[in-house]
């Protein structure tokens, strides 16, 4: 399946789609990129002075790419029907090293620890264009079609 087509399947749109491309996906996880838009309404109020990405944008972000884009491509391989699929986010644990400005390009590596009963469980990193390690922690989700 294209990385496009998987975008595309994506239950989310402008102004929550938090996924610019995925660039590599293999049975063991996935990398992804986004850009965040100078433009987004949160940062008119987060911070007034100089806005910054908040953290549960940068977790929604690393779930968009390493959880639900993720799983659909894991389920692409048992069903056709891409658009019943549906997934939702059952935990995350995230610990936040460096601030994400307007404008900046973030990669998300999500690495599988399991997918079984379609539950998934992935440990996600995030790093800003300088490769500094801005966040990192374990998303799990269930799926199902």
């Amino acid at each position: 399946m294209a990385f496009e087509e998987i975008i595309a399947k994506l239950p989310y749109k402008h102004p929550f789609l938090f996924v610019d491309k995925l660039l590599e996906m293999n049975e063991n996880g996935v990398i992804g990129s986004y850009t965040y838009d100078p433009s987004h309404d949160f940062y008119k109020g987060h911070f007034k002075h100089e806005p910054i990405t908040p953290g549960v944008i940068l977790t929604e972000t690393m779930a968009q790419i390493g959880l639900v884009s993720y799983g659909i491509y894991l389920l692409s391989e048992t069903t056709n029907d891409l658009e019943a699929i549906k997934i939702a986010l059952t935990s995350s644990e995230m610990d936040f090293f460096k601030p994400v400005f307007p404008g900046e390009k973030v990669i998300v590596k999500s690495k599988k620890e399991y997918f079984r009963f379609n539950k998934l469980k992935c440990s996600v990193e995030m790093f800003n264009e300088q490769n500094e390690l801005v966040c990192r922690g374990k998303i799990a989700g269930m799926m199902h079609i």
